[in-house]
């Protein structure tokens, strides 16, 4: 459900905030950001390492993993070993988890009994109806309590939940993909025009940090330079989200992702078609009206098409279309950066939300 503007008041202070999971390229993008928050000038981020990320269990240092942040603010340049009762004693109120699903998982539960808000970035809990979530293969060691904080996960898409993640405790930051395609079909589907038994293709490329920071065959330099290639067709893990959220069958929706030979950012093209002939001014009506209590989300005229280059270390996803003649069928491209509007970005985003901030403070 797209969410309004709303009457949300801003909180008496800034909280106290901490990242779990500091060593990956998200992780490295949140606490830049963090860093540089403006409400958060008061309170200092603390950033915290899984086990085996830090030397013996001691504090290392933020700017050995990140060099590009050293000095930003010196006193919250340590990495602690990730603690709870660290957490605890800190005065945590929002934790950032930028960890793998399995972790996410398991430790969600006990920072919300700890009364400390999450903000989840991986795919832990996005998915609430277990034929989609089945893709991970949990195995949740209390599936009643597991269950329980899955009800109470709230998909972290401001664009369409906002009014949800400003009291929630719990927020399943979107994937990259997902978030990408989620923001140029909403609009259109809700709008009733879509002819879904034609089904819908979402043709999805990506840079190669939206495969995470440990390496592998297929994101290896050899592998991937001067290459294009398909994968996990039929059986991407973002594939539930668009389901859930734009609340399609998969019969209705096909989905095939792609690796880029660039660092970063992602270009969707979504081709559908409507079930009357429609005017350009329509769809570009559908979209502003949609949008228009959404600063992160921009519009392009057409002809003028989105460019990655035009999103990349940026927090927005722009938007734009192309209309056949007949009125009847439409090409959508959405382009955003896949480690910020893609996810931490995103992520502080849902902070705004969440406190009754600017939704783009600290984001352009």
């Amino acid at each position: 459900m797209r969410a309004g503007a709303g009457d949300a008041k801003p909180t008496a202070h800034a909280p106290r905030t901490a990242v779990a999971g500091i060593s990956g390229f998200a992780g490295g993008e949140l606490a830049r950001l963090l860093l540089r928050h403006p409400k958060l000038d008061s309170t200092s981020p603390q950033f915290y390492s899984r086990a085996g990320e830090t030397d013996g269990g001691k504090p290392g240092d933020l700017a050995d993993l990140h060099p590009q942040l050293s000095a930003i603010r010196p006193e919250s340049s340590k990495v602690f070993p990730f603690n709870w009762d660290r957490i605890s004693d800190a005065g945590i109120e929002l934790l950032y988890l930028a960890t793998p699903h399995e972790q996410s998982r398991e430790w969600v539960s006990n920072a919300i009994g700890r009364g400390i808000k999450v903000i989840d970035l991986s795919g832990a809990w996005r998915l609430q109806y277990p034929v989609n979530r089945n893709v991970y293969h949990f195995t949740d060691s209390d599936p009643q309590l597991a269950a329980k904080m899955q009800a109470e996960a709230i998909y972290g898409c401001p664009e369409l939940h906002r009014d949800e993640i400003r009291t929630a405790r719990l927020i399943a930051n979107p994937g990259c993909y997902a978030t990408s395609i989620i923001l140029a079909l909403a609009p259109l589907v809700q709008s009733g025009l879509v002819d879904l038994d034609c089904g819908i293709v979402c043709d999805a490329k990506s840079g190669v940090s939206g495969a995470g920071k440990a390496a592998t065959s297929k994101t290896h330099f050899m592998y991937a330079a001067d290459n294009l290639s398909a994968y996990s067709v039929f059986g991407h893990r973002h594939t539930g989200e668009l389901l859930e959220q734009l609340n399609l069958t998969s019969d209705q929706i096909q989905f095939t992702p792609h690796l880029l030979p660039i660092p970063r950012g992602i270009l969707s093209t979504i081709y559908l078609r409507f079930t009357r002939p429609v005017q350009s001014m329509d769809v570009t009506t559908i979209f502003r009206e949609f949008y228009k209590y959404s600063p992160m989300v921009r519009l392009r005229d057409t002809p003028n098409l989105p460019n990655i280059q035009h999103v990349v270390r940026t927090n927005f996803c722009d938007l734009g279309f192309e209309l056949s003649r007949d009125g009847k069928k439409l090409v959508v491209v959405s382009c955003l950066d896949n480690l910020l509007k893609g996810a931490a970005g995103q992520a502080v985003q849902n902070m705004n939300v969440m406190y009754g901030w600017e939704e783009s403070e600290g984001l352009l």
